[in-house]
């Protein structure tokens, strides 16, 4: 009867190494939802910077427009001294 005690040791340390996975696992998991809304608002915000900036250069665009897509006729010529 004397080897009964040393399985049974032997199962309770395997149980508390199967509890502490298990532990560990869970705060993985939650660790993993937590990088994930990250990363998920983190796009959300990088899709509305974009936004942002191509209305900005619109904007910028339509206040200073290109001398390359100028007529040419649409300024007055500057006054001369």
């Amino acid at each position: 009867m004397a080897a009964p005690v040393p399985q049974r040791a032997a199962l309770a340390g395997m149980s508390d190494a199967l509890e502490d996975l298990q532990t560990r696992f869970a705060h993985q998991e939650l660790a993993i939802e937590a990088l994930n809304e990250v990363f998920v608002r983190q796009g959300r915000q990088i899709d509305d910077l974009r936004a942002a900036l191509d209305r900005l250069q619109q904007e910028l665009r339509e206040l200073r427009p290109s001398p390359l897509d100028a007529d040419g006729g649409s300024e007055p010529p500057p006054p001369h001294y």
